[in-house]
Order: C-alpha cells, then sequence, then structure tokens
C-alpha cells in the first residue's frame, strides 16, 4: 500500500487513557507538578506540528472532563477494551480519511513533540511501514533491568526481537544495534486494523509484549532512534520522580 504524497499525509495521535491502572491507581488523573498526567501528555502531543489530529480515548467520563476543560478532543471508548492498540484502533475505525495513527499512552507526560516527529518520519518520508516505533540508547545498568525492554534491530533498522531479558548474550563486548524500547508505536491505519484481529502467540505471552505479535506473524517493524529520553510514570517511585523532572520543549 502506497500513502499519499509527503504534503497529504494525514496522522492521528491516538492517546489511550484507561481509569482502571493497577500499579499506580487513577494514574491519569494524578497531578504532576499541578496538572493531571494525561493532560501533559494531551498538550505535548499537540505541539508537535507532524500531528493532524490528537484525541484522547478513554473509558472514563472524568479523564474525558480534564481533556474537554483544556479545550482538547475525546472519543469514549468502551471499558472492556484490553489494550492500548486496540482503543487505538477502535477511534482507527472513526477517522477513516487518516493514513498514520500513533498510539501514544497516556503514562508519557514528558513526551516531546520532536520524539514524535522522529517516530512519524518514515511515513513523512514517502515509505510506508506497516509499523514503527521508537527507541533510544541502552544504557550499561538497563541491560540487566527486566523493566526496561529491550530491541535488537537488522542492519536495515527493523526489529529482530524485543524482551526483558538481556539480549544478546554479551560473549563478546557489544557491537550490534541494541536499545532501549519506547512503547510508542506508529501504523499504517489499514495495518492497526488488522494488526488488532492477530491471534497471540507464544512469545507475546511469554514476554507480555503486545509488539511481538506483529514479529510472530511476519511483519517487520521499523525501529526509529531518538536521543530523547523522557521520564514514563507507572509506579509511586516514578510519580515522585516525575514532581521534579525538569522538562525541556
Amino acid at each position: 500500500m502506497e500513502l499519499n504524497c509527503m504534503n497529504n499525509i494525514k496522522i492521528l495521535c491516538v492517546i489511550p487513557s484507561r481509569i482502571g491502572s493497577t500499579r499506580l491507581p487513577r494514574k491519569a488523573l494524578v497531578p504532576i507538578q499541578g496538572k493531571p498526567m494525561v493532560q501533559w501528555t494531551y498538550e505535548n502531543a499537540l505541539r508537535c506540528r507532524s500531528m493532524t489530529k490528537v484525541v484522547v480515548a478513554t473509558d472514563s467520563m472524568e479523564i474525558a472532563e480534564v481533556i474537554a476543560g483544556c479545550g482538547g478532543t475525546v472519543e469514549m471508548t468502551d471499558v472492556n477494551i484490553p489494550t492500548g492498540s486496540d482503543r487505538a484502533a477502535v477511534v482507527a475505525e472513526r477517522y477513516p480519511e487518516m493514513d498514520v495513527i500513533i498510539n501514544l499512552q497516556g503514562d508519557e507526560p514528558f513526551i516531546k513533540p520532536q520524539m514524535l516527529d522522529e517516530l512519524a518520519r518514515p511515513f513523512l518520508n514517502g515509505e510506508a511501514p506497516e509499523m514503527a516505533t521508537l527507541a533510544f540508547p541502552l544504557l550499561p545498568h538497563e541491560m540487566s533491568d527486566p523493566g526496561v525492554v529491550k530491541i535488537v534491530t537488522d542492519l536495515r533498522g527493523n526489529a529482530l526481537y524485543f524482551s526483558r531479558s538481556m539480549i544478546p548474550f554479551q560473549r563478546q563486548p557489544s557491537v550490534g544495534a541494541l536499545y532501549h524500547h519506547m512503547g510508542i508505536y506508529a501504523f499504517r491505519r489499514d495495518f492497526l486494523l488488522r494488526f488488532t484481529k492477530l491471534s497471540q502467540g507464544p512469545l507475546e505471552l511469554t514476554e507480555s509484549l503486545e509488539q511481538l505479535r506483529a514479529l510472530e506473524h511476519g511483519h517487520k517493524i521499523r525501529v526509529c532512534l531518538t536521543q530523547h529520553r523522557t521520564l514514563e510514570v507507572n509506579t509511586p517511585e516514578e510519580l515522585a520522580m516525575a514532581q521534579e523532572f525538569a522538562y525541556e520543549a
């Protein structure tokens, strides 16, 4: 499938945001430096000029009221939708004019507009990968941290594998393409609608990483690199760090 020419690419950024988080209860609404987390994410995504439209997809009227209160766009979705990608696909069906759908999780309050530009660049340059994701250099102390998802890539910048474990085995000093994965995805709209209907494979179930579903079914994921790092907020400890985080646009 070919996308429209560069200047006509339409990109919809969907921010899935549910109220029923477990590790950090009511995570989307917790205040960070005086503002709800989901509002931070929405407003920073809105500052990215590559985005045609930014919407928050939620099952919560409280979250919807926060976004509407700052002039944002909300799409209400069913509470039983299992994943962020599924929620993004539901919204994508309502926007058939869009070419690319970005799934930006609501727990990325410090996302930089430049990072979304980097994720969108293959599409804006006239390529048409089925799926792309974002990564930055892996620090030495992160290699053995199961909370950090690692990516190894092929020589063309496509993902070979994602894991919570250290990959590859370091028999020799690492010279390969090994990165810290950010759980932000860009999909060709038609592929997103197919992706969410694919069956889960054993690798996805073992690692609990839904992006492995694409690889297990033989699809490629382009890995877009960034030098920017953010603070994802999933735990009370990370929330405490966020209160002191110095965000630079």
